[in-house]
């Protein structure tokens, strides 16, 4: 029920209930639940106040006669039927009336556009947050690339082609090897996306005879826009290789699986 009570709050009907613009038949049925639910009657009485805080921060000071001096102003403006009738009009009543009716409707449009405003200002604040958040990204994204450029442009670094194998002789791929920092950056931009539920892995080489040494998984590839990847490798590497492999990697490499293939100095 708690859905329902919170659906009848947020539809306006309260607001309309306080300016007095609902039937009697509705008002007995605001008042009913109004009774049953605790958070409609602490919706009546926050909208309430906040009309009145809304009243006493726009409603001009009048005189304590203002209102007598009006009605003897329309008395002498408006001229009465039956003219033997010493009765006058109770027209005290009707502005009195008349003028609640508008103070209403006034007060409502008012809560109703601060409503209004103060969601457009929550909206807004969550897509400032939003595109915060976007820059923050996109700038730590510039500075990773611009670490890696000059990693890349490095005097110690060796360039080893990889090219593409049986199974995807399109395939390629470049290691960038510097061996004073045991690193090498994985340039996968000529790879095809993995299947789903395999991972690219990438082998150091001892020709001879062939040993493989794992130096890790190309991870998150979809993600990783520039396909360049950052390895370890302590290895004195003759030759890299890079395999298609289930998702955690293997111990040796799935030759048939073989993707790329270069040798240092070649």
């Amino acid at each position: 029920m708690s859905m329902e009570v919170d659906k009848y709050i947020a539809s306006g009907i309260l607001e309309l209930y306080v300016a007095g613009a609902l039937t009697p038949e509705q008002n007995l049925e605001v008042q009913h639940y109004a009774l049953q639910y605790p958070e409609i009657q602490k919706e009546i009485e926050a909208i309430e106040l906040a009309i009145l805080k809304l009243a006493a921060s726009v409603s001009p000071k009048m005189a304590e006669d203002g209102f007598e001096q009006i009605r003897a102003e329309l008395d002498d403006v408006i001229q009465f039927t039956p003219s033997e009738s010493k009765r006058k009009a109770p027209w005290g009543n009707y502005l009195g009336w008349a003028a609640s009716v508008v103070l209403a409707i006034g007060l409502f449009w008012l809560y109703t556009e601060n409503r209004a405003l103060k969601s457009e200002i929550e909206i807004t604040s969550q897509e400032k947050l939003k595109l915060e958040e976007t820059l923050v990204s996109t700038r730590d994204a510039i500075v990773r690339k611009e670490a890696l450029l000059e990693q890349l442009r490095d005097q110690q670094v060796t360039v080893i082609a990889l090219g593409g194998q049986a199974v995807s002789p399109s395939s390629f791929a470049k290691a960038y090897w510097n061996k004073e920092e045991n690193k090498v950056i994985i340039d996968a931009q000529g790879l095809p996306e993995p299947p789903a539920g395999f991972t690219y892995q990438v082998w150091s080489l001892k020709l001879d005879p062939l040993t493989p040494t794992s130096i890790g998984l190309l991870d998150d590839f979809s993600i990783e826009s520039d396909r360049l990847f950052v390895l370890e490798n302590a290895n004195d590497s003759e030759a890299f290789g890079i395999t298609l492999e289930p998702e955690g990697g293997s111990a040796s490499p799935t030759l048939e699986q073989l993707y790329t293939l270069g040798a240092v100095g070649r």
